[in-house]
């Protein structure tokens, strides 16, 4: 009995503490309720009346060790005792164990490639190939709503329901609209294997205009309550982009106690960018094939300036990742592409391991089959390569004029990214010449 009535008092206590310090132990029930499943919320936990004995004494023990540093009336908390309190509850995760997996990069970094390592995880995984493009499509020909921060609040909040497998936020998007939550239109459906499986998949109707190839077999037109279904039944979910400009617009995302989300920010040496990009998107970089040939580059051009604006973002990107702030604390990796083509196994391998999802047999196989590959791509978007002779081909297609415009304008991006610069045409094309010095992110 006495056991019982201690019990009852110290939770009294607690919420009085709790009452009168809300704003200094916000944080700790924030960081408590994302050890629990989504039923759970912040009242449960505090119920000390309802909570099984084993839980309740767990957090009870940590209240009385906050009592015991306290000052007065204010309960002194540091980071490290915050993260050593919260580690020592063990238990499930808050998101049920389910993890959320999110992707960023820009285009034509390898990003696609990088993607199928958790699209190829297994029947586990829930992989969403870039949703964004269609809210990117819609709200660029809306140019009353193209503002910076105005996309990006857009940007998460449609993640954020990705995520937790409501689709209604992307569907006012998608153009046409849905009909019934069916759409024949969702961008590059093929590249989820999610979305073309049973019951997802259904079989395509006879009218030829409505058979949609999907990967291995037809489909009919994607019911987005059943891909919703789907994503629920699946343990984890990720999803790859190349939209979202500034990592710090997504704190309320990560911060969001339902997902538990890890942010993967995949980099390229810029000159390899410009490369690709000039080959995939010829028609947008015809200045800079001008350029190319008559070797003269206007730095207050337009598109250098543009170039120098992505090349500053996501070098903010990573600085702010880097920096370890609390809300990214153990929830951010930043990967070159390079080192992925050199290493694809054991990046993978770590890849896995941060996310803390077991690296399945499935990704595996495919990794070594895809990477390994000695046939010819099979277009700009193939993921079928040879990683390695990848990463330096484009070496040999972009002239030292450009190379080193890009060298001018995102220098520090890429001594940040640890990519070396080159002073002649020789050293550009002397493979045996490393341009990426060995550096962890980690």
């Amino acid at each position: 009995m006495k056991t019982k009535y201690a019990i009852v008092f110290i939770c009294i206590v607690g919420l009085v503490i709790i009452e009168k310090e809300s704003n200094i132990l916000s944080r700790v029930s924030d960081k408590l309720i994302q050890r629990q499943t989504p039923q759970q919320t912040p009242q449960t936990l505090l119920d000390c009346s309802n909570a099984p004995q084993n839980g309740s004494l767990t957090l009870l023990q940590m209240l009385l060790s906050k009592l015991a540093t306290s000052t007065g009336n204010t309960l002194i908390l540091s980071e490290d005792q915050e993260e050593g309190d919260i580690k020592d509850l063990g238990g499930s995760n808050y998101s049920g164990g389910r993890k959320h997996i999110l992707l960023l990069a820009t285009t034509r970094t390898g990003s696609s490639f990088v993607g199928e390592f958790f699209n190829q995880h297994g029947e586990n995984m829930f992989y969403l190939f870039e949703p964004l493009w269609h809210v990117e499509r819609m709200l660029t020909m809306a140019t009353e709503t193209n503002n910076g921060t105005v996309l990006a609040g857009i940007y998460r909040d449609v993640l954020q329901g990705l995520f937790l497998c409501d689709f209604s936020p992307l569907e006012k998007f998608i153009s046409p609209p849905p009909v019934d939550h069916v759409t024949p239109s969702l961008f590059r459906r093929e590249s989820s294997v999610s979305l073309c499986e049973e019951p997802v998949c259904t079989p395509a109707i006879k009218d030829v205009f409505e058979r949609y190839h999907c990967k291995n077999r037809q489909c009919g037109p994607l019911n987005l309550t059943r891909a919703s279904e789907s994503c629920l039944s699946k343990q984890h979910h990720a999803i790859k982009t190349v939209r979202v400009r500034q990592l710090e617009t997504l704190q309320p995302l990560v911060e969001d106690p339902r997902l538990d989300v890890r942010v993967i920010q995949l980099v390229r040496d810029p000159r390899a960018v410009l490369a690709s990009r000039m080959v995939a998107f010829s028609s947008k970089y015809q200045t800079w094939k001008a350029w190319a040939q008559d070797g003269q580059v206007p730095e207050d051009d337009e598109e250098v300036k543009r170039l120098k604006g992505n090349c500053d973002n996501i070098r903010m990107s990573a600085e702010a990742g880097l920096s370890r702030p609390r809300w990214l604390r153990n929830r951010y990796m930043l990967v070159r592409y390079e080192d992925i083509a050199r290493y694809p196994m054991q990046k993978a391998e770590e890849m896995y391991r941060f996310t803390g999802i077991p690296f399945s047999p499935q990704a595996r196989e495919w990794i070594l089959k895809n990477t390994q590959t000695t046939q010819g791509a099979s277009g700009i978007y193939s993921t079928q390569k040879n990683s390695s002779e990848q990463a330096e081909k484009w070496r040999f297609s972009i002239p030292l004029t450009l190379a080193q415009v890009v060298q001018r304008v995102c220098g520090s991006t890429m001594k940040l990214f640890g990519y070396r610069l080159v002073s002649d045409e020789k050293t550009l094309t002397n493979k045996s010449f490393n341009l990426l010095e060995e550096k962890q992110f980690y």
